[in-house]
């Protein structure tokens, strides 16, 4: 296999991208006044029609790999990797906010999978999975495709933090991932970036996909899917992976697991343990789950390693929320995946004397999916909370940001 990726720039890679862009600029410059000027690179029924790429590249190359505002997978070489941005929305300046993105373009016809992680920017074992599932990859042995977009919420990753940092009334926080399917004339940059990637790079060239994310800044997860298993392709990806438990629920409708579900492409979200660090134990059984996940629908040969049903997963349907009634600090008396009763003493608040000003109990019988990594809390802030089996799924606002 050769490691030299198609996307880097010749003189026949510049032609094509210059080609494709002429092409796409040249139909829209009828149509497209002024506040539509970041369309401009959309492609057009005349393009197609006439035989050019249906993939737009934008003529710019950075460090030596090309830019695209729209992909069409099936433009790309079979047996290789190509390593290229995806064009996102403008900054203040001017310039863009471009998405790393990996296709590993397999020899024979097959699935397209796609693997999204980095839609909050301090999700930072989401991304370290998702590149060693593609550093693992080989497309001369592959059918179908795996396209990894890797740092979707580009902003909020350079400086760490979980939300985009929109430039509008002043600067707004916004959570990327309470935007999809997004809107690509949006009030927000992040609401246009969600659009542009949504209509031009994820629902073209995906049939399953998996939203990998971790827990925020301050609260940390437990190895957990979460998703819909009334969708039978859901169920069967969420199962293939060797974790502690599974969260039965779609949870909250403008996330992108379920944008995606609505536009009739199956999806569920990984949760790869803590924000801002490296787990390297929950990173491993999530990228065997996933390497499980590829040689179930035939990318990828060979049998199928541990799946939940060797780690005796803990399927819930609701989540119970524990929430600070104090200030102080945290002292947990339960550890992560651990069962509890109704009633079960799982935290004690100390003040700054180290006197008990608050204990907190289970309300029900469960497994502890989430516990607050911070060692101070506010009043009304998440301690923690415990999935657990209810007659009627629900608890998807318990869910901590």
């Amino acid at each position: 296999m050769s490691d030299k990726p198609e996307d880097t720039l010749d003189r026949r890679d510049f032609m094509r991208a210059s080609i494709a862009t002429v092409g796409a600029s040249a139909v829209l410059a009828a149509s497209a006044g002024p506040a539509k000027a970041q369309n401009v690179a959309a492609p057009s029924t005349e393009t197609a029609a006439s035989g050019l790429k249906r993939s737009v590249y934008t003529g710019d190359v950075i460090l030596g790999k090309l830019v695209a505002s729209t992909l069409d997978i099936g433009d790309l070489g079979p047996g290789r990797k190509h390593l290229l941005y995806f064009q996102g929305a403008q900054m203040p300046t001017g310039q863009h906010w471009n998405v790393s993105v990996i296709v590993a373009k397999g020899v024979r016809p097959g699935k397209r999978i796609t693997l999204v992680s980095g839609v909050h920017g301090d999700e930072m074992s989401s991304i370290h999975t998702v590149q060693t599932v593609m550093n693992q990859l080989n497309p001369e042995e592959m059918s179908g495709s795996v396209m990894a977009v890797l740092d979707v919420a580009r902003p909020a990753i350079e400086s760490m933090q979980r939300r985009w940092p929109n430039s509008g009334r002043g600067i707004d926080l916004i959570d990327m991932n309470r935007e999809w399917p997004g809107n690509e004339n949006g009030i927000s940059a992040a609401s246009r970036h969600a659009g542009l990637l949504f209509n031009r790079l994820l629902k073209p060239n995906s049939d399953l996909a998996i939203d990998f994310h971790t827990g925020a800044t301050g609260f940390k997860v437990a190895a957990f899917n979460i998703g819909d298993r009334t969708l039978p392709d859901v169920k069967i990806m969420m199962e293939l992976y060797p974790i502690g438990q599974i969260w039965d629920y779609p949870a909250y409708p403008s996330v992108l697991h379920n944008a995606l579900v609505d536009v009739g492409i199956p999806c569920f979200t990984p949760e790869v343990g803590a924000a801002r660090e490296l787990d390297p134990d929950k990173i491993a059984l999530f990228v065997e789950g996933t390497m499980n996940v590829l040689k179930n629908y035939g990318i990828i040969a060979g049998p199928v390693g541990r799946t939940a049903a060797d780690s005796n997963v803990f399927v819930g349907n609701s989540a119970f929320p524990i929430i600070a009634s104090q200030g102080g600090f945290v002292e947990h008396l339960v550890q992560m995946d651990e069962e509890v009763t109704a009633g079960q003493k799982v935290a004690i608040q100390r003040n700054t004397f180290g006197e008990v000003v608050a204990e907190y109990t289970s309300g029900v019988n469960g497994r502890v999916a989430g516990l607050r990594s911070d060692a101070t809390c506010e009043p009304g802030n998440p301690l923690g909370f415990i999935l657990f089996k209810s007659a009627t799924s629900a608890g998807a606002d318990a869910y901590p940001e």
